[in-house]
């Protein structure tokens, strides 16, 4: 049941991504000239909404569904890794046209083309999943 759950909101939101234009070529090709204000307004409220959520788990101390303690972990402070990081993520999303969610979204819609950009990104993280013992973090 729990996983027909997870369907259910995944497949809504990709309905929502895909009719917001948030998975269109030539939105993400606008935020990056700087030519509209759309994405970096999906963007934007996203973020807001992630800190007021993250915000309520913390001050009302929100247990999840099976009630046990929900520890939200710090994240490790370092410049570099997260301009290393962000800089391959761009990249890899300006060339693409796509980030991660709505890679999906666009398979689902029937963009076939699209399979070839999940590979690659399923690769590199199989890649990265193997050199990351080596790598600096």
């Amino acid at each position: 049941m729990r996983y027909i759950t997870y369907l259910v909101i995944g497949v809504f939101f990709g309905i929502v991504m895909f009719k917001s234009e948030a998975a269109s070529w030539f939105r993400i090709y606008e935020m990056f000239q700087f030519g509209s204000f759309h994405m970096y307004g999906i963007i934007g409220s996203a973020l807001v909404l992630g800190i007021i959520g993250i915000q309520l788990i913390k001050r009302k101390d929100i247990k999840p569904i099976g009630g046990s303690e929900m520890r939200l972990q710090p994240k490790d402070k370092g410049i570099t890794r997260y301009l290393v990081g962000g800089i391959i993520f761009g990249l890899g999303w300006a060339l693409a046209g796509a980030c991660p969610g709505p890679m999906y979204v666009l398979a689902g819609a029937g963009y076939v083309s699209i399979l070839v950009v999940i590979f690659g990104a399923l690769l590199g993280t199989f890649i990265y999943g193997l050199l990351k013992n080596k790598l600096p973090h």
